[in-house]
């Protein structure tokens, strides 16, 4: 197993933090549709504090991830026609994009409802906006409606991978999972 990225392989580290971070945001979106559900106001209370701590980490992650992006090396992009290049550089920009916006307009909507903002009840968060109830309402849905744009870009990337899989039998998923190796090796 190599750490660092090459010409034919994603190396141990990019593979871990793609898993992880899709791994959290998948968790923590399920995690906050089934916020609603809690059985008490003090276990809701919980659960969003949870969510939020989830969701911060979701961001450090990103942000280290996106630092070792810039310093590692990538594989060459498998044979396909242009549009299909043009296709998945554009949807890993999305989901790239969406992964660092989720967590940020959730700290929004936290700034703006006037509420602390805590990691694992370690240590406190300073707001990035000031608390303001004309916009809560407006920030919610900014939140919710980033989760289900990413959900459909998610999807897309997803059947993208697997029909490089199933159909055209090249190498790019594999490349990718923590596990197994290429075809032709």
């Amino acid at each position: 197993m190599k750490l660092r990225s090459g010409p034919g392989h994603w190396g141990t580290i990019a593979k871990s933090f793609h898993w992880i971070v899709a791994l959290g945001i998948l968790g923590n979106g399920v995690f906050g549709l089934c916020m609603d559900l809690a059985s008490n106001p003090m276990q809701k209370i919980n659960w969003l504090a949870l969510h939020k701590s989830i969701g911060l980490t979701v961001l450090a992650l990103m942000l280290l991830r996106l630092a070792w992006r810039m310093g590692d090396g990538r594989p060459r992009e498998a044979p396909a026609p242009a549009w299909q290049q043009l296709a998945a550089r554009a949807t890993h920009a999305l989901l790239y994009l969406l992964a660092l916006a989720l967590p940020l307009s959730g700290w929004w909507f936290n700034s703006v409802a006037g509420k602390p903002l805590q990691w694992f009840k370690q240590f406190n968060l300073p707001g990035i906006a000031a608390k303001n109830d004309a916009l809560r309402h407006v920030a919610h849905a900014v939140h919710e409606y980033l989760f289900w744009f990413l959900v459909l870009v998610l999807v897309a990337h997803v059947g993208a991978a697997l029909k490089h899989h199933v159909f055209d039998r090249d190498n790019v998923l594999r490349r990718m999972l923590p596990f197994g190796k290429l075809r032709g090796e």
